[in-house]
């Protein structure tokens, strides 16, 4: 049995495209959606500020996720985006949680906890990730998107569904690694 839990960002709920689609592709047995009420100005570029801040969303997400008997799942997933890859990493490492963590848009601070079989996304033009550092700190575990920002989007929609169906269908291979991925399973068409 696979359990898929869901980390979004602040004002990025779960049924936004990168989580829609990833929850979508995963095919969960069972899925855990993380809400947080969250509202505080003046986060990006402030350190302190993003850390008090996950701090205030990893204790909304710990009594969410208390009573999950995590042994009794074959597989366990992490969908995360933003602050919320923070979160997510957070939570697997201090509750030792082998997982799969898939990072949409991961923040510097997400690798502070060591995330273990993770794979991320980032945009090169993402205004609240710092690029090399992150790009620095995952490895070969990142896809950098050229021009793309924090919602792994540019001006161009039909760019837009582009990195969308290739961000998808990277998922799709390291959730399902045996899996290959058509345009009509995204249900998306392209245009390069």
């Amino acid at each position: 049995m696979r359990l898929v839990v869901c980390f979004p960002g602040i004002g990025y709920h779960c049924d936004k495209p990168l989580l829609y689609y990833s929850r979508r592709l995963a095919r969960a047995d069972r899925e855990v959606l993380v809400q947080y009420a969250y509202q505080k100005p003046g986060l990006r570029g402030n350190p302190a500020a993003l850390r008090t801040a996950l701090d205030a969303l990893y204790a909304q997400a710990e009594p969410q996720l208390a009573d999950i008997a995590w042994a009794d799942y074959d597989e366990v997933v992490f969908l995360a985006k933003s602050i919320g890859t923070a979160v997510a990493a957070a939570y697997a490492q201090r509750h030792g949680i082998a997982c799969k963590l898939v990072l949409y848009t991961p923040l510097e601070m997400t690798y502070d906890f060591a995330p273990k079989n993770a794979l991320a996304f980032l945009g090169t033009a993402d205004p609240w990730s710092d690029v090399p550092a992150v790009t620095a700190k995952a490895g070969k575990a990142l896809y950098l998107y050229p021009g793309a920002n924090h919602s792994l989007e540019c001006d161009d929609v039909a760019k837009n569904l582009a990195v969308l169906q290739d961000v998808m269908a990277k998922t799709r291979q390291f959730l399902c690694p045996a899996a290959a991925v058509t345009a009509a399973d995204t249900g998306i068409n392209a245009v390069l």
